[in-house]
């Protein structure tokens, strides 16, 4: 999702030691979730849903107690739980805490189905709502962790599984969900079934549904798969133009980055609580994202990028969230930096630092911040515009060619898995053949960001730099690059930082008129003036 947009909308010791995170989510290796079949009935009489999920479940050794999210009744909002079956028969199951607690009976098939039947009324996750034009509708919501409001699951990105959804809904409905529409058929006393079916394997937090009255629109079609545009029929026109745009981002990954993993790219408008929600082969954005004006490029490129960073390779623990958000920001800059040039990836670095130092001041936690517990706490300009630079450090660091060659292979790698950010490391310098634990160490786990205060003067034929690092937690260490100035012409030089008072000669012939510091955007710290 969008963070910049988000909040533009509404004011979006050994690094092996640091690689595992905080996330307190009860996971159980043992188990393998494969598949869920969601069966949902939905009406317009009242807000309450009945639900029949079926659940394949790969045990991987032999079959032992799992548990499924599902938020109980309390209250107007919750589920009740009716039915539990394990293949044919009743299963021995609980549910307390707001999870389904499951004892297999069947102590031989490593692979077995369960089937939870259900209703109730969701709080969250499902927005049961009315469109801005008044018009009533569902949305499935669920970053980060709100598909247990409505959906039996392991509501948890370890566990991704492939999804079929099944939807009964009055036959005034246009349906859209996740995967590829397999069947559409009328009912009888005016309802419809709409089934999708995504066989790539999908976290719940990318899992979706919209159900509302819809205009839609085929984009194009690029290696096979469809881009659409899903807009509200009331600004038809203008939401047609606004998401077009998608296949040229669409293509610009694939190209760049791989193959994609979902069987279609659909782009839709929608009530959610984010600027735009990447949801798996069907994206949200905003309600008023249409304008007509074609202004949400940036927002579609983030959220497409999203599809390659987050959904397919998607982080493991919720704290390592800057593998989904810091790259879905800096891929959405490298799009728009093919697109318009290096000036416009230059604007929006300067734009992400700013803000980076601005949070720091009031907020001094590093990028993996190991204190946090609660997912929704997760998402912070450090993990989006810091995480964003961080690779475009990694970037120049490497230089383009081995970059590129080191993400092609780390998608490759994880494309449908899980990862950290360890393994995004040992990726790098794999390609690169370099040691790169002490840049991940200290732009990731370390807090903060050189604030430097410095000066210059020349004599000799030398440019005497003299730089001081003011933060005292750590000494960074940095390549930086200096812009000399001669008669409107600029020529770079670069230097080492490597301690906390450094003094630095340069040779060069003439008395420069000027000296910039990083006139490129290729280095993040804070310019804090003159000596």
């Amino acid at each position: 999702m969008s963070i910049r947009i988000l909040l533009g909308l509404f004011l979006c010791s050994a690094f092996f030691k640091f690689s595992f995170a905080q996330d307190v989510y009860a996971k159980n290796e043992s188990v393998d979730i494969q598949n869920y079949v969601f069966g949902l009935h939905l009406n317009d009489a009242s807000n309450e849903i009945k639900g029949e999920t079926q659940v394949r479940v790969l045990f991987k050794e032999n079959p032992a107690p799992f548990s499924l999210d599902l938020i109980q009744k309390n209250g107007a909002f919750g589920m009740e739980v009716t039915k539990v079956m394990e293949n044919s028969s009743q299963a021995n199951y609980t549910y307390n805490d707001n999870k389904i607690s499951i004892v297999p009976k069947n102590s031989k098939d490593s692979i077995q189905t369960y089937t939870i039947k259900y209703q109730g009324v969701p709080e969250k996750g499902l927005v049961i709502d009315t469109t801005k034009f008044g018009k009533r509708s569902f949305f499935g919501d669920n970053w980060p962790n709100l598909a247990r409001h409505w959906l039996p699951s392991v509501d948890h990105p370890y566990d991704k599984a492939s999804v079929e959804f099944q939807i009964t809904a009055p036959d005034h409905y246009d349906v859209m969900a996740t995967g590829k529409k397999m069947e559409e058929s009328n009912l009888e006393n005016g309802y419809k079934l709409t089934i999708y079916s995504e066989p790539a394997p999908v976290a719940t937090k990318v899992m979706t549904i919209g159900v509302t009255e819809f205009a839609s629109r085929l984009v194009d079609n690029i290696d096979g798969i469809e881009v659409s545009a899903w807009v509200y029929p009331q600004n038809r026109l203008e939401g047609f133009g606004d998401y077009t745009v998608a296949a040229n981002v669409f293509d610009y990954f694939i190209d760049h980055i791989g193959p994609y993993s979902y069987a279609k790219l659909a782009n839709m408008q929608a009530k959610t609580q984010w600027g735009g929600l990447e949801n798996a082969g069907t994206i949200a954005y905003f309600e008023n994202s249409v304008t007509g004006n074609k202004t949400v490029e940036p927002l579609i490129a983030h959220e497409i990028a999203h599809q390659w960073f987050g959904n397919s390779a998607t982080e493991k623990s919720w704290n390592h969230v800057w593998l989904s958000e810091g790259f879905a920001t800096y891929f959405c800059i490298l799009y728009l930096e093919s697109v318009y040039g290096d000036e416009r990836r230059k604007e929006e670095l300067a734009i992400d630092k700013q803000q980076i130092f601005d949070y720091y001041r009031k907020n001094p936690a590093p990028i993996v911040d190991l204190s946090i517990k609660d997912p929704m706490k997760v998402l912070s300009t450090n993990t989006y515009q810091k995480g964003g630079w961080v690779l475009n450090m990694l970037r120049h660091r490497l230089g383009d060619g081995v970059f590129w060659e080191g993400i092609r292979n780390y998608y490759a790698t994880y494309q449908n898995s899980n990862v950290l950010t360890e393994d995004f490391r040992h990726m790098m310098e794999q390609v690169s053949g370099e040691d790169l634990e002490s840049f991940f160490q200290q732009w990731l786990f370390v807090k903060g960001h050189p604030q430097i205060q410095w000066n210059w003067d020349y004599s000799n034929e030398n440019i005497n730099l003299n730089i001081k690092q003011l933060q005292d937690h750590h000494v960074f260490v940095f390549p930086l690059e200096i812009g000399i100035v001669k008669d409107g012409k600029l020529t770079i030089k670069t230097i080492e930082v490597n301690q906390r008072n450094q003094n630095i000669a340069i040779e060069t012939k003439d008395q420069p008129d000027s000296i910039v510091l990083d006139p490129n955007e290729w280095t993040l710290f804070e310019n804090m003036g003159k000596l």
